[in-house]
């Protein structure tokens, strides 16, 4: 993404935009938390498994530096035999290790993301291995804050090292010419003490490194004002559309409504502002039925169908306006407008008569 891009995208990411993003696995994730995670499972393995698994080792290659020429090789089997007692060893001190490091490391990717199987994940991208998307993501901004952040690590890692190893360095020389047996322990403990304070230092950087993941993820994700403008559009519909589609439905319900003027009994009008079809029979429904009612213009539209088709159009100003407001069409007269609206129906059908 160019900077000028990333410059006009200045609003945050919206709900959707961010669910769309962790659909597809693009999620914050730090690097430095495994690693952190792995020197912690380290010293955990060194301090509790370690110790006590040394011991065995020890004893097992002790023969090998104490006697060496007891040991007859004469065939296959007596090579497989030694392997054999070494490789068990061995293995008691080298699989709680392993198994710890990856446990470590596989809580730490947990905790920071749920996982889950995201097919763009996993399917061949061009983009992985082409020449020039690798070049970008190297020399890039994130690459050289990549770059800045190895080197600061190396860097203070290698200084804490050094200190901690030129003030226990004496006591390893010392060992060796006075009771070699000490050596191994004694490397335990500075190994111990060593990953220790590489697991201090490096709380700072894992603590700073997930601070800035989610931020630089947030960043990738903000949205240009036209990106909201599409995003609104797309989930709430084009206002325009909507407004036609809006005014289409109006003129269907206009239509029906117009077509049913013709089975009115009586229009009551205010004169031409307001107008009101009203259909009264006595074997269809206890009290008249609004079947169109309009102002302006659709009430006299109103009037002309129903003069059209001769039905009587009384006007009533105050009731006219009294029943526009007060009911729909569709819907009977309230019980107030009954005695208003019977004086006229039988006004009518006793000239009818």
């Amino acid at each position: 993404m160019s900077d000028e891009d990333q410059e006009s995208k200045t609003e945050a990411a919206t709900e959707r935009k961010i669910r769309e993003a962790v659909e597809k696995g693009n999620v914050p994730f730090s690097r430095e938390a495994p690693i952190f995670a792995s020197i912690l499972g380290l010293l955990i393995a060194l301090s509790f498994v370690v110790r006590d698994a040394v011991t065995p080792l020890m004893q097992a290659l002790a023969p090998f530096f104490d006697h060496p020429r007891g040991f007859a090789l004469e065939n296959n089997q007596d090579v497989a035999r030694i392997l054999e007692g070494t490789a068990v060893a061995a293995a008691r001190f080298l699989i709680p290790v392993v198994l710890i490091l990856g446990l470590c490391g596989l809580v730490s990717a947990l905790i920071q993301n749920v996982p889950s199987l995201v097919g763009e994940r996993i399917r061949p991208q061009w983009s992985r291995i082409s020449p020039a998307a690798g070049w970008g993501r190297i020399f890039g901004k994130a690459g050289q804050l990549e770059f800045l952040k190895s080197v600061l690590k190396f860097l203070s890692i290698s200084l804490v090292c050094l200190l901690l190893l030129r003030s226990e360095g004496s006591k390893a020389v010392s060992a060796m010419f006075t009771d070699p047996s000490q050596i191994p322990d004694l490397i335990l403990t500075v190994s111990i003490r060593l990953v220790s304070v590489v697991c201090i230092a490096t709380i700072v950087i894992v603590a700073a490194d997930l601070v800035w993941s989610r931020l630089r993820w947030q960043r990738s994700l903000r949205m240009s004002k036209q990106d909201l403008k599409d995003e609104h559009k797309q989930t709430e519909g084009d206002p325009l559309v909507k407004s036609r589609l809006r005014s289409l439905a109006q003129d269907r319900s206009r239509k029906r409504m117009l077509a049913n003027v013709k089975q009115a009994t009586v229009v009551i009008a205010n004169p031409t502002h307001y107008a009101i079809a009203l259909r009264y029979a006595r074997d269809e429904q206890p009290a008249p039925l609004v079947l169109a009612k309009g102002k302006d213009l659709v009430a006299l539209r109103i009037r002309e169908i129903a003069e059209a088709n001769g039905i009587a159009v009384v006007e009533d100003k105050p009731l006219a306006r009294s029943l526009y407001d007060s009911v729909e069409v569709d819907q009977m007269i309230p019980a107030e407008f009954y005695s208003a609206v019977a004086q006229i129906l039988f006004f009518l059908f006793s000239k009818a008569r």
